[in-house]
């Protein structure tokens, strides 16, 4: 099979990319490699995936639709997985047009090439950020995402509309899935735990807002993965539509949250941080940072049932994870 996977430079798609890859599948991975985060980081995955000699790479930008176009025309995809995007809540404070290219023009390209390719099939990345003011716990499928508190979980929840109504038009299978506080090896420098790690390893300072009072269902890259590769693989046509009102008309759109189901405390996370790493943090208490979320926690019954999914790595295990590959990669010496 052939796989359009876009993103294949960031961090989820690396680690798709590869399993995908490892089980014999021909990847056309794409990325622009942009400068949000270090390149260097982003060139590093991709020398990995270069390796194999069932991986291409195309750098492109998604809001270039005659770019994108050129490349679903020559490379005959079945599948794509669509994991590009401007990422991080805090930066789509300061810079919300980039987010409105990438995770807007740039989604609608993705979705009118898969219509005009006949896409079997299309996976793209939403996030728990689309639930923003909820209270509900733990955020269900079926709650409603009226609500983001930032202008990147609008964007996502724009993105599940968008799809939704391909569906509907088109026919186009689409399936979205909402990942909860991704976290890993090669993972994102802008994420938390990435420059906890950083910080404590260099006796820095690191910033806790909210008083620290905030939990996360913080998720394993490789439980992440399995779950993606298994969306990829369910027969969207099977799959329960949104709303009963819709099943007949929409047979072919669907959405999953993908978590751990084990929220944990922020307190509680700097504790294991500090353990693994054998130092004490130097805490900064900050106020609550517009855009962010208090709580996340995810209600995975429906990517159970559906998809097999189970997440089984350990918070302490997967923390234990990153930093080893942390300590590795940048050669910092216990």
């Amino acid at each position: 099979m052939t796989i359009i996977l876009t993103g294949a430079a960031g961090f989820i798609g690396f680690h798709v990319a590869r399993s995908l890859l490892d089980r014999g599948e021909n990847i056309i991975g794409i990325d622009n490699l942009n400068a949000y985060y270090e390149v260097s980081l982003k060139q590093a995955r991709l020398d990995q995936l270069k390796k194999y000699e069932n991986f291409v790479f195309k750098q492109i930008d998604i809001a270039n639709i005659d770019e994108l176009n050129d490349l679903f025309e020559k490379h005959k995809a079945e599948k794509v997985i669509h994991l590009a995007a401007q990422a991080g809540v805090r930066y789509s404070l300061i810079n919300p047009v980039v987010y409105a290219n990438s995770n807007l023009l740039g989604f609608t390209n993705i979705l009118e090439a898969c219509r005009h390719k006949n896409t079997e099939h299309l996976v793209y990345a939403s996030s728990s950020s689309v639930y923003g003011a909820n209270t509900k716990v733990p955020f269900s499928e079926d709650d409603p995402a009226d609500c983001p508190v930032s202008f990147y979980g609008a964007t996502k929840r724009a993105n599940e509309l968008m799809a939704y109504s391909y569906s509907y038009l088109y026919g186009l299978p689409t399936t979205g899935i909402r990942f909860f506080t991704v976290y890993g090896p090669y993972g994102r420098p802008d994420m938390s735990y990435f420059k906890f790690v950083k910080n404590i390893i260099n006796g820095e300072k690191i910033d806790v807002f909210n008083k620290g009072r905030q939990s996360r269902d913080f998720t394993y890259i490789d439980d992440i993965t399995d779950g993606v590769i298994k969306a990829l693989n369910k027969n969207p046509v099977d799959a329960e539509s949104l709303s009963k009102e819709s099943s007949d008309n929409i047979p072919v759109f669907n959405i999953y949250n993908m978590g751990s189901n084990k929220p944990v405390d922020l307190g509680d996370y700097i504790s294991i941080l500090e353990r693994i790493i054998g130092k004490k943090a130097k805490v900064n208490l900050l106020s609550e940072q517009p855009g962010d979320m208090t709580f996340t926690y995810a209600d995975i019954e429906k990517a159970r049932k559906q998809l097999g999914f189970n997440p089984v790595t350990p918070i302490e295990q997967g923390l234990e994870s990153f930093v080893n590959w942390y300590r590795k990669y940048y050669g910092v010496t216990v």
